[in-house]
């Protein structure tokens, strides 16, 4: 597969340009996926507001999610940037890659939430009765649930766009794993 270039401030339009000057402010660079992002006048923009947006999940349960749908697409892109992300949220190196292969032995609420959104994204939605009903047996309500599809949604966008791009990562490369379960 040929590899995107990733397009650079001169190459975007004016209010992508804006983005890419906000970014570079708050992170210091402007990441691969996002730059890719900007070849839409529009989309970089959209999934930033998707991407910042309110939700009932703290940020150690959003990172659960995004290192499990991520690790389910076999997105290298999201794996890496997920596992910096989510060391700096309090995680270690055994519960990232533990997280990542579907499930949570050292925490019961988390292990819920990853076999929950392994299942809704590996089965396009479809999940047990049992996963259901240990996810609100954990304490999570119907809004979290909706939540969790917002989020997995918002990672499944960049997941694709890298596996369809293979724009080089520029996050330090996360270890591979032999399976996911579902």
């Amino acid at each position: 597969m040929k590899t995107f270039n990733v397009p650079t401030r001169e190459e975007v339009g004016e209010s992508n340009q804006q983005i890419f000057d906000n970014l570079k402010s708050q992170l210091g660079f402007v990441p691969n996926l996002y730059a890719t992002m900007a070849y839409s006048d529009t989309a970089l923009g959209n999934y930033l507001q998707l991407q910042q947006s309110k939700t009932s999940l703290s940020n150690k349960e959003k990172e659960v999610v995004n290192l499990v749908v991520s690790q389910g697409n076999n997105c290298t892109y999201c794996q890496s940037a997920h596992t910096a992300i989510s060391k700096m949220n309090g995680f270690t190196d055994d519960q990232i890659l533990e997280l990542r292969s579907g499930k949570a032995s050292f925490n019961e609420k988390f292990d819920t939430l990853v076999k929950l959104a392994s299942e809704i994204n590996l089965n396009r939605g479809q999940v047990s009765e049992s996963t259901l009903e240990n996810f609100f047996n954990a304490g999570y309500s119907k809004g979290a649930l909706v939540d969790v599809v917002v989020a997995i949604a918002d990672k499944v966008v960049m997941n694709y766009l890298h596996n369809l791009t293979q724009v080089p990562v520029d996050f330090p490369i996360a270890q591979e794993l032999d399976t996911v379960e579902a």
